[in-house]
């Protein structure tokens, strides 16, 4: 495509053809190669998800840079996506750099609060072009700083998104439906009439947060039923740590970072295609 783009357009498709978005968090060089070629390679769009605390490790200008660099040598739709920001400035921040995709977490507040900094950031990003996605719910586990312990995780309440998304005017909503961030202990529950509700009564596309570990059944019963977006981190970042880890010990006295970080590449991109696929959002570029 050539440049970083919102996801209007990349999430409406997909929801209309029946697939989604792979969202992946990235947090340096390696990890956007590693899912913009495991992308490119299998011909779909993509979605690189930078956290609050990805941005302080990284920074800003150099995500966006090298996020526009993926963009400008590959020809599928790529948008890097602001995950879990909970502040107007920090927003504001990345969109100044042209960054075209950012998600408002105001989860944890209270239901008007949560509308009121929603729509804020509605009203800034689409001056800018941009998207915008929040969350109703919350789900358990931790994201950054983020910590949801499970008694206190809420499940969203379908009649209170149908207003949810009326009132902010955002582009797409992350619903809370037994998913969960991290690797889960049991076997995830998920409640998919509750996902049927929220769909039959929501016009925009929905997005699934906490997909590493779910079932690939499960993640495309979602998908049947409106999520037109997944998002994966931990399975993406266990490979990666595990290879790397396992070539350090076996060679202790290696130092050159390009020997060291390639097989970790590799180990990420296999999971990568593997989620992709999962998705079936092969071919859809």
């Amino acid at each position: 495509m050539g440049y970083v783009q919102n996801t209007k357009e990349m999430l409406i498709k997909a929801r209309e053809e029946g697939y989604a978005v792979p969202a992946f968090n990235i947090h340096n060089l390696e990890t956007i190669q590693v899912v913009v070629e495991a992308a490119a390679e299998l011909r779909s769009p993509l979605i690189l998800a930078a956290t609050p605390g990805t941005m302080d490790y990284a920074g800003r200008a150099y995500i966006q840079a090298i996020a526009e660099i993926a963009a400008k040598e590959h020809d599928i739709p790529i948008a890097l996506h602001l995950d879990h920001h909970e502040t107007l400035a920090s927003i504001t921040e990345s969109l100044n750099l042209g960054v075209k995709s950012v998600m408002i977490d105001g989860s944890h507040g209270l239901f008007e609060d949560n509308i009121a900094i929603s729509k804020a950031v509605v009203n800034e990003a689409h001056k800018f072009g941009a998207t915008v996605e929040a969350e109703l719910g919350k789900l358990v586990g931790q994201e950054d700083d983020i910590i949801v312990k499970a008694e206190d995780a809420e499940y969203t309440d379908p009649d209170m998104a149908k207003e949810f998304s009326e009132r902010t005017g955002i582009d797409s909503l992350a619903v809370a439906i037994g998913t969960g961030h991290g690797l889960y202990e049991t076997k995830p529950n998920l409640d998919f009439d509750r996902l049927r509700k929220i769909r039959d009564v929501v016009d925009i596309p929905l997005v699934l947060h906490g997909a590493s570990g779910i079932s690939k059944e499960d993640v495309r019963k979602c998908i049947s039923l409106g999520c037109a977006k997944v998002n994966v981190s931990t399975e993406l970042k266990i490979p990666f740590s595990n290879s790397l880890r396992e070539f350090l010990i076996e060679n202790p006295n290696e130092s050159d970072t390009r020997r060291y970080m390639g097989p970790a590449k590799e180990a990420m991109k296999k999971v990568a295609m593997e989620k992709i696929e999962m998705c079936m959002s092969n071919g859809k570029a």
